[in-house]
């Protein structure tokens, strides 16, 4: 296992995710990883998706979790938040945000008007909308997304491929364009998610033609395993490693009080 940091690691209070924080620490410590970065989901407010998420009077029982896992740990242990970006979010999650002791806040999309589209138990509308017309509406949110100037990284960026649903390498790299090519220009960082490895599309996020699109832009890239369960922290950063370097990428990103350093791959 390359000594990397893990910056996306769920809990229990997501509701879809097993074990405790100190489980995923051990985890972290066996493998033999630099640090790790609990980003739970953002809390559900006025019914959004409450059941992949913590209620939002589980909001600071969430911070408490993560600052009792600090204390006793060893290596470094992060504080984060996976903050969902659709429509009317932008006041929530500045508010949520505003808390100063976060070190980093991923942004991601998840919903397109209400269809969790990576939901498996939603997985059949899939066969009812337009492929090209959802990973345009899927695009357009990413790039407000980054716009808002809230988040530091984008989570998992061509999540929509997740079950399959791929769109052809140059139509996609065309949509995607406008989004990496803000992330250059505002700063944002890109994750390099494994999960998609243990999905259906059996693929990192993003592809290795996004990737190379994002080193072409020296867009900085963190690593993120997105485990919902012990076992899943730092899964196969050994291939992401050899993927990113492939790409040209030298450097990655770590974090600390929202505040980003770029250090040199293992």
């Amino acid at each position: 296992m390359p000594r990397l940091p893990d910056y996306h690691i769920h809990t229990h209070l997501c509701r879809h995710a097993e074990g405790s924080p100190s489980d995923y620490l051990d985890e972290a410590t066996k493998k033999g990883l630099l640090e790790i970065c609990f980003c739970d989901h953002m809390p559900s407010f006025g019914g959004y998706d409450p059941k992949h998420r913590m209620e939002a009077g589980e909001f600071q029982r969430y911070l408490d979790l993560i600052e009792g896992i600090r204390e006793v740990s060893s290596m470094p242990v992060l504080l984060g938040m996976e903050a969902d970006y659709y429509e009317g979010c932008e006041p929530l999650v500045e508010k949520l945000t505003s808390y100063a002791g976060f070190d980093l806040i991923l942004g991601s999309v998840h919903f397109l008007n209400g269809w969790g589209f990576d939901d498996p138990e939603q997985l059949p509308v899939w066969e009812l909308v337009d492929l090209q017309e959802t990973w345009e509406r899927y695009f357009s949110l990413l790039e407000r997304l980054v716009k808002t100037g809230l988040f530091d990284a984008v989570a998992h960026l061509d999540l929509p491929k997740k079950f399959g649903h791929r769109l052809k390498t140059p139509k996609l790299l065309s949509m995607a364009s406008p989004v990496l090519d803000l992330m250059a220009k505002k700063g944002v960082a890109m994750e390099i998610n494994t999960s998609g490895l243990r999905k259906p599309v059996s693929e990192v996020y993003p592809s290795f033609e996004l990737i190379k699109m994002a080193r072409e832009r020296e867009i900085p890239i963190l690593f993120g395993s997105d485990a919902h369960r012990p076992e899943e922290v730092g899964h196969a950063f050994q291939d992401a490693l050899r993927l990113i370097k492939e790409a040209g990428y030298s450097e990655y990103a770590l974090f600390r009080r929202r505040e980003m350093t770029l250090v040199p791959l293992p």
